[in-house]
């Protein structure tokens, strides 16, 4: 049963209305409005919901903020998990736009909002879904695990996500190859050309090769390692194997190597701290970008020399088994963008 009562301040002068809410098997429900009616209809509203059995406990997620969750995902859970920069990155967004709201009132429509305020400025589909993506799990989390009742259950889960990106099929063309590696050959970072000519023949990460850092610490400015790259005790040349431990999808993989991968490690020094390429991503990232400037190549990624890797595999006739095993890709699916390499090889098997 609900009881209303006025609130006065220490003047006497009346400063609002106090809803009491006793019903046996739910907690005891206080709130206070500015306004009788406010306080009538929530309590009409509360007081049906529990005789519907569908009430839920929203204290904890009205005082409870997008940031407070954001800020708890990346203190307790981020710290165990890869590409960590990526989503800190993505926590501040959500947070500049969506943080100082309560999570009782982050409705679908505020979502969306935020969402179609994203894409406006011409932040890429595929950003987008990776940000709501991020804020659904914590959600989720939030809900499973931390206790946190939301009264319109996840919103994230409510609304329509942009659609993806269209994957890039950026290949080597003409005699772009010979041009790359003739620049690499040139520049101030000796590691560039053999991390090139490894990436191409291997198709792995540069996370799964080199060193990628973290965030800087705020108080001392070091970046601690996210990830050390490829490490000379994983590799077997005899066997011509390289383990992976820690790959992208958490899965570890052994990647078989071809004669030219093994001539390329062979000519290798070998470095203190048991690295096989003793640079780091973000060092081969800015060699990289100012090779292709050099060499006159535009919208050539590093990324998409395993995608120009992945592709050579199904040129030399493996199968998508195959290919996964050695790419890591996780499912068939994300591999079929290639079938049409397949399909060309068969055409010619038919004559």
């Amino acid at each position: 049963m609900a009881t209303i009562s006025p609130r006065f301040d220490d003047q006497g002068v009346r400063i609002g209305w106090q809803v009491r809410i006793r019903k046996r098997g739910y907690p005891q429900q206080v709130r206070t409005f500015r306004t009788k009616a406010e306080a009538e209809d929530w309590a009409k509203v509360t007081e049906s919901e529990m005789v519907r059995g569908v009430f839920l406990e929203r204290t904890t997620a009205e005082r409870t903020t997008v940031s407070d969750v954001l800020e708890r995902y990346v203190a307790e859970v981020l710290p165990g998990k890869r590409s960590q920069q990526q989503v800190r990155s993505a926590a501040a967004i959500l947070a500049a736009g969506l943080g100082n709201r309560s999570l009782a009132s982050l409705s679908p429509s505020a979502i969306a909002k935020y969402r179609d305020a994203r894409l406006a400025t011409g932040i890429k589909g595929q950003t987008v879904r990776h940000e709501l993506s991020l804020l659904s799990r914590i959600l989720n989390l939030a809900i499973k695990e931390w206790g946190i009742s939301l009264p319109q259950g996840n919103p994230c889960l409510q609304i329509k996500m942009p659609s993806p990106s269209k994957a890039r099929d950026r290949r080597l063309q003409g005699d772009e190859e010979a041009r790359l590696l003739a620049e690499c050959a040139k520049a101030r970072n000796p590691w560039l050309l053999p991390v090139v000519r490894f990436a191409i023949e291997t198709a792995m990460r540069a996370g799964e090769m080199l060193e990628t850092k973290g965030t800087a610490d705020p108080e001392t400015g070091e970046r601690p390692i996210q990830t050390p790259g490829l490490l000379w005790k994983h590799v077997d040349l005899k066997k011509r194997t390289a383990t992976l431990p820690i790959t992208k999808n958490g899965t570890a993989r052994v990647v078989p190597l071809s004669s030219v991968a093994v001539e390329i490690l062979r000519g290798l020094p070998r470095s203190m701290d048991g690295r096989v390429f003793g640079t780091t991503y973000e060092a081969i990232h800015l060699s990289f970008t100012r090779a292709c400037k050099r060499a006159g190549i535009e919208d050539l990624r590093f990324h998409d020399l395993r995608h120009e890797a992945t592709s050579r595999l199904f040129e030399k006739g493996l199968n998508p088994m195959q290919v996964a095993a050695i790419t890591g890709h996780k499912t068939l699916q994300m591999l079929k963008r290639y079938t049409h390499l397949r399909a060309e090889d068969l055409a010619r098997l038919l004559g």
